[in-house]
């Protein structure tokens, strides 16, 4: 079965190690590879071409996106039998859909038909959910609608944050696509249609989204925190006079907290780490910013 894999984050890079190492077993041809030079949408952007370059067959054609009917034209040319889609941040047209035998495999990191969308895991993180899903399904002309090959419950621990998170959901779906591969390429693959009545969609993020307010409450804080750090741009505030400071890590006070005093007090301030009223009686420790933190007890954020 021939492969063509179209990809440019992080997950892409695992996908096509995963990929590489099922070719060299005689399993798949990686018929060629679809990458991008740069991304201003992902943060976590990988060149994959690169990655092609080093790892895969010195024949395996690399093929650098500008437009869907130079596409569209590439995967014809290479006959591709399947295409994988794993991190893109453009929608494919319907030709490109059509363009291979047995479709488009798309990735969403959610339990779909839940959680269709944009953001999966920092909406995931910031919501305190405790259970996710890394997801495959052949792509249609709908937003993750199509129909499920593969699916396995991801667990969110408390301590997880987007890193980890990621790193939990790459080390179960490269056991997924091993598996599903082998099964598509001998036709025994089965198809779960989605049910659209337990249907979701969570809506593309924004830069006001990553802003502490310190009305919120400390977990709310805490998770908004976890769910934008590395790889991601960071959960931010701003200081008197505009300036910006990313928060990279943050934890819950365990301390009793006067509900009395106003949101955004500084109440401690031990090597570096701040600890910051929040709503009501609680408040957050201040772990890890940038730039780093110069204020004391007494003063507000």
């Amino acid at each position: 079965m021939r492969v063509c894999l179209i990809g440019c984050v992080e997950f892409s890079q695992h996908a096509l190690h995963t990929l590489i190492d099922l070719e060299a077993s005689d399993i798949i041809e990686i018929a060629g590879v679809v990458a991008k030079k740069n991304s201003k949408f992902n943060s976590d952007f990988v060149d994959i071409g690169e990655v092609a370059l080093n790892y895969c067959r010195p024949e395996t054609p690399t093929h650098y996106f500008t437009d869907e009917d130079t596409l569209v034209k590439f995967i014809e040319t290479i006959e591709a039998d399947v295409i994988y889609c794993f991190g893109w941040s453009n929608l494919l047209t319907t030709a490109v859909l059509d363009a291979a035998p047995k479709g488009v495999i798309g990735f969403h990191p959610a339990e779909l038909p839940k959680n269709r969308g944009r953001h999966p895991i920092i909406w995931a993180l910031a919501l305190g959910l405790t259970e996710t899903a890394s997801t495959f399904f052949r792509m249609d002309d709908g937003a993750d609608s199509g129909p499920i090959i593969s699916q396995e419950k991801i667990s969110i621990s408390p301590d997880d944050d987007a890193r980890t998170l990621y790193d939990k959901i790459v080390s179960v779906a490269m056991k997924q696509i091993k598996k599903f591969t082998v099964e598509l390429a001998d036709g025994r693959v089965y198809f779960q249609d989605q049910d659209k009545s337990l249907a979701n969609h969570w809506r593309k993020r924004t830069p006001q989204d990553g802003l502490i307010d310190w009305r919120m409450r400390a977990h709310d804080i805490k998770n908004l925190v976890r769910a934008l750090t590395s790889p991601y741009p960071g959960a931010e505030f701003l200081l008197k006079g505009g300036q910006a400071v990313k928060v990279w890590r943050a934890s819950v006070a365990s301390e009793p907290i006067p509900s009395n005093f106003e949101p955004g007090k500084v109440l401690n301030v031990q090597n570096h780490m701040v600890l910051v009223k929040c709503a009501g009686n609680t408040a957050v420790w201040l772990l890890e910013t940038e730039p780093q933190l110069r204020v004391n007890v007494g003063e507000y954020l």
